[in-house]
């Protein structure tokens, strides 16, 4: 076995890389449960991919069979409501786990030099993603999935000169039809998540060479010769991070310690996950909506048409602004402000721990803004309801402004040099 595993590692070097970016990887030894929900992700990654696979084996990607397919997979399918309540509830799962690590992110500061470029490539993993939900959300091809790509689609019609033109080669006909699905399934299931697992690589592939951010927001890497040899670290690590850096005793060996602890997350998780997949798939209508289980019909407009609730803050904030055009410059404009936060935070301390009360507040005010929007834009539309909108919408966009100005000249708490122990 050790000479057929030689033979192998000559020719594809599959220890030294999972040495490199898992066995020997250094993570700092203060990572907290926040820490969790990159592992997570990837899990959920894992699910919808192999799930999908499974359900593309029944499903009928056109107008007149999709729905009918759907309900064959749940009645007719062995196991396939199963698979089925695997795949919905992990979309959802999905955007819970990736909000939750994009917070994580913004508390301690994993967006700021040198990490600037990781969290460019998580944006564009949330972009993707948000691309990947919405266009598996119009297959089923009941109600809300066909009105919703109605509504969705119809917005690229603002943009002046080119955008019914636009509309047009997105659907693939002059309506939403059997084409539009045809393409959304393509989309769906072979280009997207190419372009995710690409993204995902190369997420990783830039967390590795900065090293993993701290709840305390310390450096674990440090030039080399800069750090005596009593103070580095005592356990082996892949040449590829002592090449140029000393690291010092402030990390852990990623297998066993970190892993262990992921595991311990990924079995509440699981519970949970299991809890609404077997007892409330539908989650009361916010994971898969009452009005999807009607076959599509143009005919028949649906009381009330908003997205899934991992749409809705960015439904508020279009629907915040009278005009069709600014209402989708400013929708855009907040995934684009999200970009950006490296450069509207100039303050030079990571972590929140260390930042300024008015940075800790800004920071909470912004979540539950963005909270407060998404559920602005998931319930019927009432007038007090856009009035909140609006003034959500601006709230929004003052975090980054605030941002901007105050983490100049923040007033910041002493950095330790190392994780306090």
């Amino acid at each position: 076995m050790n000479a057929f595993m030689n033979w192998i590692e000559q020719r594809i070097p599959m220890m030294r890389v999972a040495n490199m970016h898992a066995i020997q990887y250094p993570a700092p030894r203060n990572m907290n449960f926040w820490y969790v929900f990159g592992f997570l992700a990837t899990i959920v990654l894992v699910n919808q991919i192999v799930t999908g696979i499974w359900l593309t084996m029944s499903f009928e990607p056109s107008a007149e069979r999709a729905f009918a397919s759907v309900e064959y997979i749940m009645r007719e399918v062995e196991y396939g409501w199963l698979i089925r309540y695997m795949h919905s509830t992990g979309a959802s799962a999905f955007f819970v786990v990736v909000y939750m690590h994009m917070f994580r992110g913004m508390i301690y500061g994993s967006y700021q030099k040198p990490r600037e470029l990781l969290w460019i490539f998580g944006m564009l993993i949330y972009l993707a993603l948000m691309a990947e939900a919405f266009m598996g959300y119009v297959l089923p091809w009941g109600q809300m999935s066909y009105w919703g790509a109605q509504v969705i689609v119809s917005l690229f019609s603002a943009i002046p000169v080119i955008g019914p033109d636009l509309v047009e080669w997105i659907q693939g006909d002059y309506v939403i039809s059997g084409a539009t699905l045809n393409r959304f399934f393509a989309l769906h299931v072979i280009a997207l998540p190419l372009v995710i697992v690409i993204l995902v690589f190369l997420h990783i592939i830039a967390l590795h060479e900065v090293g993993s951010n701290n709840p305390d927001g310390v450096n674990v890497k440090h030039p080399k010769g800069s750090l005596p040899e009593e103070d580095k670290t005592k356990f082996e690590i892949h040449e590829y991070y002592t090449k140029k850096y000393d690291i010092a005793d402030d990390v852990v060996p990623f297998f066993p310690h970190i892993v262990l602890k992921d595991l311990v997350a990924f079995s509440i998780f699981l519970f949970a996950f299991c809890y609404i997949m077997f007892f409330a798939p539908e989650m009361g209508g916010y994971f898969l909506e009452k009005p999807n289980f009607e076959i599509a019909n143009p005919l028949k407009t649906p009381e009330h048409i908003f997205p899934v609730w991992y749409f809705t803050p960015f439904y508020a904030i279009l629907k915040a602004v009278p005009d069709k055009l600014m209402g989708v410059i400013a929708m855009f404009s907040a995934i684009a402000f999200l970009f950006a936060l490296p450069w509207f935070d100039r303050s030079n301390v990571r972590s929140w721990r260390y930042r300024s009360g008015l940075h800790k507040a800004n920071l909470i005010f912004f979540a539950i803004v963005f909270i407060f929007l998404g559920y602005l834009g998931g319930t019927p539309q009432e007038n007090w309801k856009i009035v909140a909108s609006q003034f959500a919408t601006v709230f929004y966009f003052a975090f980054f402004i605030a941002l901007f100005i105050y983490s100049k000249n923040e007033q910041t708490k002493p950095v330790p040099a190392r994780i306090p122990r």
